[in-house]
């Protein structure tokens, strides 16, 4: 069964969900810009690497839509980390942006963990900051991480119980699997974070009624990791240029084997996506379910950072 000739009554459609959140940034941005000025969105992004350079265009085109001023700052790969660090600094001070990110991945000789430090945490929109991770595991968030908050919303548009649930986090990255999890056991949810060292995975995940994968592993997740009327959301953005690159349950997936053949590449999930589709209640797609998602919090954090009137800024100058 292709994913585009599946039947649709089961999808979580982020691309729909994002579609109202950008509407709400609309509007709030525009109130902004009438007393005052539009939020302002500062990007910095180092070196050259495709995908960064994709997800950032696609960051300062969306902003720009709903009434975001937005700069991109294009460092060559070669910066050092000295120059990185005065460069967030001065964008810390400059009372002009509200919303301050650094493209991720860095190159090799950046400290990442310095670098999202030196961020000040009320223009952290991304929320990587120490202090805004601190927030969220305490239960009183500031800036939630663009992906899980963007997930939750999907969940609350579709109704999805989460009180009392049994939830599993495939992933337990900053980015996604820890704020994921930090998130759900706010919403009382019963939540394992499980990973690729998790001894009998398929078992652990059989037991979810929510299951969320972001291992980053393309069809990771098949028919018997998922038991019947679990709600399945899948992060995974794998991109494939060719049917040797996909995992064996994949090559015979119609959908992926046209998209190669007419495009040159096919954008898969972690989930198998036509494997899954009809155990599950709920399923997010790919393209189409988190993606949209990620981008739209990211606006709303932008906008919520240039609301923070009356804050006491880390750099007053």
């Amino acid at each position: 069964m292709s994913h585009d000739s599946s039947p649709t009554a089961n999808l979580l459609d982020g691309a729909a969900v994002a579609r109202t959140i950008r509407e709400e940034v609309r509007t709030q941005a525009a109130l902004l810009a009438r007393s005052g000025r539009a939020p302002r969105l500062f990007v910095i992004l180092v070196g050259h690497n495709p995908a960064s350079e994709a997800y950032v265009a696609g960051k300062a085109r969306a902003a720009r839509e709903t009434g975001l001023d937005v700069e991109t700052l294009r460092l060559p790969a070669e910066t050092s980390p000295g120059e990185l660090l005065d460069r967030i600094d001065r964008a810390n001070r400059d009372l002009e942006i509200d919303g301050l990110l650094v493209q991720l991945p860095l190159p090799p000789h950046h400290d990442t963990h310095r670098v999202l430090a030196a961020i000040d945490p009320w223009k952290d929109v991304d929320g990587f900051h120490p202090e805004n991770v601190g927030l969220l595991h305490q239960g009183r968030p500031r800036f939630v991480p663009c992906t899980p908050a963007g997930i939750l919303a999907l969940l609350d548009h579709y109704r999805v119980a989460l009180a009392g649930c049994r939830a599993v986090v495939i992933g337990r990255s900053d980015i996604v699997g820890k704020p994921m999890a930090a998130l759900l056991t706010a919403r009382d949810a019963t939540v394992t974070v499980a990973h690729s060292r998790t001894v009998d995975l398929p078992a652990v995940c059989r037991e979810a009624d929510l299951l969320v994968v972001a291992i980053g592993r393309p069809g990771f997740v098949t028919a018997d990791f998922v038991r019947s009327g679990c709600v399945v959301v899948d992060v995974g953005m794998n991109r494939l240029s060719s049917l040797a690159q996909a995992p064996e349950n994949l090559r015979a997936r119609e959908r992926i084997r046209h998209a190669i053949e007419t495009k040159g590449t096919a954008l898969v999930g972690d989930v198998d996506f036509a494997a899954v589709q009809p155990t599950a209640r709920l399923i997010t797609p790919v393209p189409g379910g988190v993606g949209p998602l990620t981008v739209a919090m990211l606006l709303r954090n932008t906008v919520q950072a240039a609301s923070n009137a009356g804050r006491t800024p880390k750099y007053p100058k």
